[in-house]
Order: C-alpha cells, then structure tokens, then sequence
C-alpha cells in the first residue's frame, strides 16, 4: 500500500509502505474512510519537533474494519469503527478512571494517512457506529478520532458548566471544536481568540458569542473587560505555547478552570503565580475512547456537526499539499480520502 511518511522538515512523501497486517491476537485491520492532518503534525513538519528518521504519518483514523485478531470480540469485520489516536486496553485502573490516553498498556496508533491500519488493542480502542454512515457523516465521524475529542476533553476539563463564561485560546481545529463543545455543554458566553476572518467566521457559527483580536497581556485585558473584570469561569488552552498558556491562566477568574490540550513546546509554569492565581489547571492528551460513545451519538443524530472544521478536503496521494495548506494558514484543517 502507499501512504504518506515524514522524512525532514517540509518533506512529505506519498510513496510504498508495507500493509499492516495482524501481529497480536488483539489486533485489527481497517480500511481507512477518511483521515487528516493535525495541527500537531505541523510540530515535527516544520521541524520544531525533531524527525531522526523516516516516519509515517497520521494518528486520526475512521473507516472499516477488514480483519480482527482471534481474541477479538466487541467488533468485527464490516463495521465502520472509530478509535483514539491511543490504543487503550479500557480495562486498567486508569481506562476505568477515564484516562485510556493513560493506559498502562497504551500503544500510539500511527501511521493513519494511509489506505489501511492497524490498530492494537482493537477491543478497548475502537467504538463501532450504529451501521455503516452515509458519506457525509464521515467528516464529522473523523473528527471524533482526536481533534473534537481533544476540543470536548478541554471543555470538560475546564469543568463548563451551563451558563458559564467561556474563553478559547486558539483558533485552530482544536480551539473552534472546543467552541463546539462548549456551547453543547450549555456555556452561556464564549469568548473566542482569533485574528483569523475565516475562523472567526466558523467560531460564530459553532457558537461563539464575542471574539478577540488581541494577544498576550492585550488578549486578557480584553477578556477582563468582556467579564466586568473578573475573568471568564473557565479557559480552553489549545495551542501550547508560552504565551498561549500565561494568557489562558491569567484571563481565568479565581476559582476557575484551565484545560490545556496543545501540547506544551516550551512552556514552564511561576509557581508563585500558579499559587497566587486561584486557578485550577487540567490537562494533557485527550483521553478520546472516554468520550466516543456519547459524540457518535451527537454526530449520528445532527446534533452537532464537527466536520465543518474541514476546510479542504483533498485525495490521500496530495498528502503533501494538505501539510503545506495548513502550515501556510490557507486550511484550517484538511481532510484526506484514500
């Protein structure tokens, strides 16, 4: 099969890759429907991350199931399944805590952007839909696999609640889902940081109430006059930047909550400002497999839908171009159809 692998920075290649196929009993092969690129992929593709060799890429995955280990149970060939972009047992005491990016037997599922995948611990990790989705549910679906389950974890972690006052840090795919997810949750007021037209645009259609341009100190300044000078309830971090982080924390009311979901590059914490701050702080990878069965449900019943976040969709063997429309701010996310 062919799919898309990493060499060096800005050099993504479409080119042969051996076919997965079951190596532990708890294994499954699926026929990829659709994958994308994450905003965390631009980590390693812009060389911020280092690549010591040649890697393949991708870690959002839906599509149908060809072929499961013998000790597979919970699906079976047919069915179109969605999984984490960890594979989890769901069985420890951390998958049963809720935390299966926790897994004491967590393995990374990589290598997505692809026609076909394996996906150990098949049982803990894929969720089957109700039966075979339209096509046009797919994108939404897709979503599920990380960065809508990464925007819900943050709106939960950050503990919105119905009628509270949101803010959202960042405005990429991750950033407009936590919008989505927050007003599902209930949230009253969503204040969305974003000098973007086109994510503004969409931030508004997700549910976004108020956006700003402002950054850093300007960015929570603004915030604080949005809220009377108080802060919002609780802030979605969603970049992972030293700025970004400050700026969550700082615009949060004491008592409030920060959820932080971009994954830190460079960020470090004053603990006496942490101290001082009143703030809580909750976060890290997003623990996807809690959270799928309740967002199949939203995505297969209308009432949400996610894939709107794709802004470009583009056929799997133009891989490269998909990485270089979103590192250039033309796509906010693209999606990829072997």
């Amino acid at each position: 099969m062919r799919g898309a692998v990493l060499y060096a920075p800005r050099d993504v290649r479409f080119e042969e890759r051996d076919a997965p196929r079951i190596i532990e009993p708890t294994d499954a092969i699926i026929r990829i429907s659709a994958t994308c690129v994450c905003g965390s992929d631009l980590w390693p593709y812009r060389g911020i991350q280092p690549v010591t060799q040649p890697t393949p890429m991708g870690h959002e995955y839906c599509g149908i199931i060809e072929e499961v280990g013998r000790s597979v149970t919970s699906i079976k060939p047919g069915q179109f399944a969605i999984g984490s972009f960890f594979a989890s047992d769901n069985t420890c005491p951390n998958c049963q805590a809720g935390y299966q990016t926790s897994c004491q037997h967590k393995e990374l599922v990589g290598g997505a952007q692809a026609s076909r995948l394996r996906v150990p611990l098949a049982d803990g990790t894929l969720v089957a839909t109700p039966e075979v989705p339209s096509d046009d549910l797919v994108p939404g679906l897709l979503t599920l696999s990380d960065v809508m389950g990464t925007g819900w974890f943050a709106a939960d972690a950050a503990n919105v609640k119905p009628g509270a006052t949101v803010a959202v840090v960042g405005d990429g795919a991750v950033g407009l889902l936590g919008v989505l997810s927050a007003r599902q949750m209930g949230a009253e007021r969503i204040i969305a940081m974003s000098r973007h037209e086109s994510r503004q645009r969409l931030a508004r259609e997700f549910g976004a109430s108020d956006i700003v341009t402002e950054r850093g100190d300007a960015g929570v300044a603004r915030v604080k006059e949005l809220t009377k000078g108080i802060g919002a309830d609780a802030v979605l971090e969603c970049v992972g930047t030293q700025e970004s982080m400050m700026q969550a924390i700082r615009a949060t009311r004491p008592g409030g909550s920060v959820a932080y979901v971009g994954v830190p590059h460079g960020v470090e914490l004053d603990g006496r400002e942490l101290f001082f701050a009143h703030v809580r702080l909750h976060g890290g990878p997003a623990p996807v497999r809690r959270f799928l069965p309740e967002l199949i449900d939203l995505v297969w019943n209308g009432k949400a839908k996610p894939g709107k976040v794709f802004d470009l969709t583009l056929p799997l063997d133009q891989v490269a171009e998909g990485y270089r429309a979103m590192d250039e701010r033309r796509a906010i996310k693209t999606l990829l159809r072997p």
